[in-house]
């Protein structure tokens, strides 16, 4: 956790589980109040020192999904209830339901814009296409 001025936090968080056939891990980051997940696939199952090195070289290349709201957990003051709470944040595997949605939302965004590029580049196929058959036709009436 980063402390910023005026009581602001950046808070980070990897989750690595096992979606089968392949490790996946899902990076959340807590900023002002708003989350943002991006998921990672890794494969074979990382080592601490591998993912140390992810984090190191390629954490500043990964493409976070836009912010949701997130609420707050009170933090417990009883150490036996942190404790606990801490054994079971490492019992559950997956990821909470608002990366989920966080990351459904960054799947939808893709896919769009990807819908978007592919009908770009098809239409100036198209009007490639077209240009070329006028190009043809022109050359045709010459009479070369």
């Amino acid at each position: 956790m980063q402390k910023l001025s005026m009581e602001r936090y950046i808070e980070s968080k990897l989750t690595v589980y096992f979606d089968e056939p392949f490790w996946a891990g899902v990076f959340e980051e807590t900023n002002n109040g708003k989350l943002s997940v991006c998921k990672v696939t890794f494969g074979a199952e990382p080592t601490d020192a591998e993912i140390y090195a992810f984090i190191l070289k390629k954490y500043h290349k990964l493409r976070f999904s836009l912010p949701v709201r997130a609420e707050k957990k009170q933090k417990a003051d009883n150490p036996k209830r942190r404790q606990r709470n801490a054994r079971k944040q490492l019992e559950t595997t997956g990821i909470g339901t608002k990366s989920q949605q966080a990351l459904q939302r960054q799947r939808e965004e893709n896919k769009t814009e990807h819908k978007q590029i592919t009908r770009e580049q098809k239409e100036a196929e198209k009007q490639r296409q077209f240009e070329l058959k006028q190009k043809k036709r022109r050359e045709k009436h010459r009479g070369h």
